[in-house]
């Protein structure tokens, strides 16, 4: 964990990086943390905290027994553009297998997405909504394909619109000035959401 140059504490970092990821703003996370620390570090501290954040690739996941890859794609509102979304799950826990954006969406941003699953998780079926690009990565890869039942769209979908719901109010905050920006900010703050994400649902 980061922090260890100066003299904030981890619990402190991690009290509040809990506190944002459980919806709370980061002012609100300084009113609610000036009740048990005298701590004196502003809501940029934090918001860098969170910036730098990243999980630990110790998986418990991969332990797990995974049934099957269930993925989809979202459009998502990162400043004033549109990206898309990708993101996989598993139907027995739930958990968030992968997540990745994109300025495009065809068959190589889809082969590149499961590949990285493949990598990870090993060779298992895919359930996807049936778009063009999935079964043409899919047959490329090797992978068994099949789209959602009733049950697979009920879940993937339950879990767009929670990452979606918890990243709206936070629209303004993703943009950067950089130009040809690569939105590797973006992308942190969704993997420390991934990752608080799957560390409550395995409580």
């Amino acid at each position: 964990m980061f922090g260890k140059r100066n003299r904030t504490s981890s619990l402190y970092i991690e009290s509040s990086l809990y506190l944002y990821f459980l919806g709370l703003s980061i002012r609100g996370i300084l009113r609610q943390c000036s009740f048990y620390t005298r701590s004196k570090e502003g809501h940029i501290a934090i918001w860098k905290w969170i910036q730098k954040y990243k999980p630990q690739k110790a998986s418990s996941i991969k332990r797990k027994r995974i049934l099957e890859f269930i993925v989809d794609e979202t459009l998502l509102k990162v400043g004033p553009e549109l990206i898309w979304l990708w993101v996989a799950i598993e139907p027995e826990n739930r958990q968030i297998l992968a997540l990745n954006i994109s300025k495009e969406r065809n068959m190589f941003v889809a082969d590149r997405f499961i590949s990285g699953l493949v990598t990870t998780y090993g060779k298992h079926n895919i359930s996807t909504d049936g778009g063009t690009w999935y079964p043409q990565a899919c047959q490329f890869l090797q992978l068994n394909h099949h789209i959602h039942s009733s049950l697979e769209k009920s879940l993937i979908e339950r879990t767009m619109q929670y990452i979606k719901d918890r990243t709206e109010c936070f629209d303004d905050y993703f943009p950067c000035l950089k130009e040809n920006c690569k939105l590797k900010h973006t992308m942190n703050w969704l993997n420390l959401f991934v990752d608080y994400h799957n560390k409550e649902s395995c409580r």
